[in-house]
């Protein structure tokens, strides 16, 4: 069953923004340093913003994903995992783990994390149980790794899983391609931004005729 309007309700549903980063995002960052392709980020950008508006003007919760690596948290299998890039990617403190063209409005809340899944050792699992969520909506960098990671243990603790393909972006077209297909075949449905929204917005006037 793919997932309806009614799975998609404000108050049963949370907009989740993994890892908007400078290292992740920024033409600058760490990743596009080492060669990696960024050039989908900025196309995705304008839809990510949208999604966000709306979010906000609805009252869905926002919650931002924002990864940090430190000496803490580096493991040697972790290490070894990324050939020591880690070193250099989202260091605490620095101006790579900081948010890229994003950032929280007051109250809005922020996960850290210190691998690609934002529920592994982090409140995120939690937080969404406070706020009664049944419904993710994943969006954010990069699409086949932290968000595809973070939508798809979400779908094993139960949360219903909307991914929007264009509020996310990866290094590659391929890879985003294949996620999007994994995750409409196996763990959630894919949306784009409009559809949320607008799915949104009628859920709102639905309930201003009701009141009325």
């Amino acid at each position: 069953m793919k997932l309806g309007q009614e799975h998609l309700h404000p108050q049963r549903t949370a907009l989740i923004i993994v890892d908007v980063q400078n290292d992740f995002c920024h033409p600058e960052g760490s990743c596009a340093r080492r060669g990696s392709d960024v050039s989908a980020v900025p196309v995705m950008m304008p839809n990510l913003h949208a999604l966000l508006d709306g979010a906000r003007a609805h009252g869905v919760p926002v919650i931002f994903i924002q990864t940090f690596h430190e000496a803490a948290t580096d493991s040697a299998s972790w290490t070894l995992r990324s050939n020591g890039r880690s070193g250099e990617t989202c260091r605490t403190g620095t101006w790579g783990a900081d948010f890229f063209e994003v950032s929280p409005a007051p109250g809005e809340i922020i996960v850290n994390k210190h691998r690609y899944s934002a529920f592994i050792n982090t409140r995120l699992d939690s937080v969404l149980r406070t706020l009664n969520t049944e419904t993710i909506v994943m969006t954010g960098v990069a699409t086949n790794v932290c968000v595809e990671s973070t939508a798809r243990d979400g779908y094993m603790l139960d949360y219903n899983v909307a991914f929007v393909k264009d509020a996310c972006a990866a290094f590659s077209k391929k890879a985003h391609d294949m996620t999007l297909e994994n995750i409409d075949n196996h763990f959630g449905t894919v949306f784009d931004s409009n559809q949320i929204v607008n799915i949104w917005e009628a859920i709102a006037e639905a309930g201003a005729h009701k009141v009325s």
